[in-house]
């Protein structure tokens, strides 16, 4: 299996783009589907036994909130 190359990166989306995102994804986890999703060009399978958790943080004036989904690939 091909070794994909790390990346870190940060995609901004219009509101009505990221909520049909959201959306994919809560029709994927009620049927308890992988969910395929692109991002900067690049298409990402996020397994059905991923793990989901929120994450908030505070700093300063600065609030934050993330959706984070995690897995380990398979084959490696």
């Amino acid at each position: 299996m091909k070794r994909k190359k790390d990346r870190d990166i940060e995609k901004g989306y219009p509101t009505a783009a990221f909520v049909a995102k959201l959306r994919r994804l809560a029709d994927a986890l009620e049927k308890g589907e992988r969910f395929a999703i692109q991002i900067a060009g690049e298409r990402i399978l996020v397994p059905a036994d991923a793990v989901y958790t929120i994450e908030h943080e505070r700093e300063g004036g600065a609030e934050e909130v993330e959706f984070q989904i995690t897995w380990t690939r398979k084959g490696r």
